[in-house]
């Protein structure tokens, strides 16, 4: 399994969107996670 860790700069919703995208569609070859370097509240 390759670990991927996508990260944006407020994690505001493109870092969760691509390990969304990664989850649905690595046919379980991809362990995804995302983060933000100043977390939001939306």
């Amino acid at each position: 399994m390759i670990n991927v860790l996508f990260v944006c700069e407020h994690n505001s919703g493109r870092s969760q969107m691509a390990e969304a995208y990664l989850k649905k569609f690595g046919y379980g070859i991809f362990h995804a996670e995302s983060a933000g370097v100043e977390p939001q509240i939306i």
